[in-house]
């Protein structure tokens, strides 16, 4: 099962609907505010979690008099956020895919906070990624293919998150071989896909992948 789970970071509004058309979407989750986006945009979820601290708009009461959304509220004294909330319950009800909408924007520790996140998706199995109109970000521990012709942006960086890793590169521009990244470094951004398919061959440790278009 697929899911979207819209959060209330900064979302293109064309770019967002179009992501909420997309074939395959089997449910919807709102995450506190990500509620406004959809309903300024005529869209329904399927279902709401917050605490609604950050609401500031009529959403909630119309989502609630319509009568078509569950309605999860949480304590908003709790040591999870909203979005981590979501996640877990879309995993509980069946989700095998995730992906993260309005998960960036200027509250940059929402934005490191949400990265953070996909590591719920190592541990579950569940394949979770954030994307904006300009990234698409994902973690991963194991190799990873991107087709040129579908790749999400012209750029490609890789980030080590854990000291103990190993990666090849092939099919890009600079390419590496059973190379051990740094912590520290900024050695893996900005990389290209030349060839009409680019390997992520990660043979130890965990990474965040992120394609960008500028």
């Amino acid at each position: 099962m697929r899911y979207l789970i819209v959060c209330g970071g900064k979302i293109d509004k064309e770019f967002g609907l179009n992501e909420i058309k997309t074939d395959g979407i089997d449910a919807i989750i709102a995450a506190d505010s990500g509620m406004d986006f959809l309903y300024e945009n005529g869209v329904t979820p399927d279902i709401i979690v917050g605490d609604f601290d950050s609401t500031t708009t009529n959403a909630l009461e119309y989502f609630e008099r319509k009568g078509q959304t569950e309605i999860r509220r949480l304590n908003p004294i709790k040591d999870d956020t909203d979005t981590e909330y979501a996640i877990r319950l879309a995993i509980s009800e069946g989700a095998r895919s995730i992906v993260l909408l309005g998960a960036t924007g200027s509250r940059i520790d929402h934005v490191l906070g949400n990265i953070s996140l996909l590591g719920i998706g190592l541990e579950s199995g569940t394949d979770i990624s954030i994307i904006d109109t300009n990234n698409r970000i994902r973690m991963a521990d194991k190799p990873v293919t991107i087709e040129k012709s579908a790749q999400y942006g012209r750029f490609v960086s890789l980030i080590a998150l854990t000291d103990d890793n190993e990666v090849s590169l092939k099919g890009f521009k600079y390419p590496v071989t059973d190379y051990s990244f740094d912590r520290f470094t900024s050695l893996g951004i900005s990389n290209e896909i030349v060839d009409d398919h680019a390997l992520i061959d990660i043979h130890r440790g965990k990474f965040i992948i992120i394609e960008s278009k500028d």
